[in-house]
């Protein structure tokens, strides 16, 4: 255990280096959500949204997670670009563990989308967003746990692949979708009865729905509880899946 993190905190720092080398890509990643926040936000404050807040405590959170779900989903480009530089293959003959080379990877995603989400957060401040500290914390959590759970799938994708033109349009399949049943931008509440049925076969419906209902303080709701064992299901099945593809590749 204590070499599995000393080898996750070895790659992780090598990640988080070849991050703060690209300052420009941390930026790119939050601007769609700013542009969303700034744009459509100020025509959602007078529409009754029927979810208990007002349209800041509706769009940031989901905001959050499209944040995490398209950052984390697309993560899997990186393992493919080092394929084509042979990145990879000098990593295979390395004594690092195959479950460091994720994770370490995944650390250094979550914490970038931490980052990028707490810029949200103070941008959605600044246009009237009101919400408890603990409940932004919360927020902040299950981002966390969904770009643990997609960044995973997203690499494990990536050693199955080839290239970036056969990667993008397998996400940006699933991605569309799941954006549009999850109730990102307006909650699902408003959509027609057979819209609703098909969104509750998608896990992200769950956590956007709980992390509008920690903005609003309802911590012990029946959608915080319902979100929490779907983040934590879908974490671990995703690592799973992910940690398995890396062994089996001898990445």
């Amino acid at each position: 255990m204590a070499e599995l993190a000393s080898d996750t905190l070895l790659v992780f720092g090598r990640y988080v280096r070849q991050t703060l080398r690209a300052k420009i890509g941390l930026l790119m990643g939050v601007l769609m959500p700013l542009l969303v926040l700034f744009f459509f936000g100020p025509l959602l404050t007078n529409l009754p949204l029927g979810s208990g807040g007002d349209a800041w405590q509706t769009l940031v959170p989901g905001l959050l997670i499209q944040l995490g779900m398209f950052s984390a989903a697309f993560a899997g480009i990186g393992i493919l670009i080092e394929k084509q530089h042979g990145v990879i293959e000098r990593m295979q003959v390395t004594p690092v563990s195959r479950l460091a080379l994720l994770m370490g990877r995944v650390l250094r995603d979550v914490v970038q989308m931490l980052t990028q989400s707490l810029l949200l957060v103070l941008a959605g401040m600044l246009m009237g967003l009101r919400a408890p500290v603990l409940g932004v914390l919360i927020g902040f959590l299950f981002v966390a746990v969904l770009t643990i759970a997609l960044a995973s799938l997203s690499y494990g994708l990536a050693m199955r692949l080839n290239s970036p033109e056969e990667f993008a349009p397998v996400i940006n399949t699933v991605n569309l979708p799941v954006m549009l049943l999850s109730g990102i931008l307006l909650p699902i509440s408003l959509a027609p009865p057979w819209l609703d049925v098909v969104s509750r076969f998608v896990p992200l419906r769950y956590l956007v729905e709980a992390v509008r209902a920690a903005f609003l303080g309802q911590y012990s709701s029946t959608a915080m509880i319902r979100g929490a064992l779907v983040a934590a299901v879908l974490a671990t099945v995703s690592v799973f899946l992910g940690a398995r593809i890396f062994r089996k590749a001898g990445a």
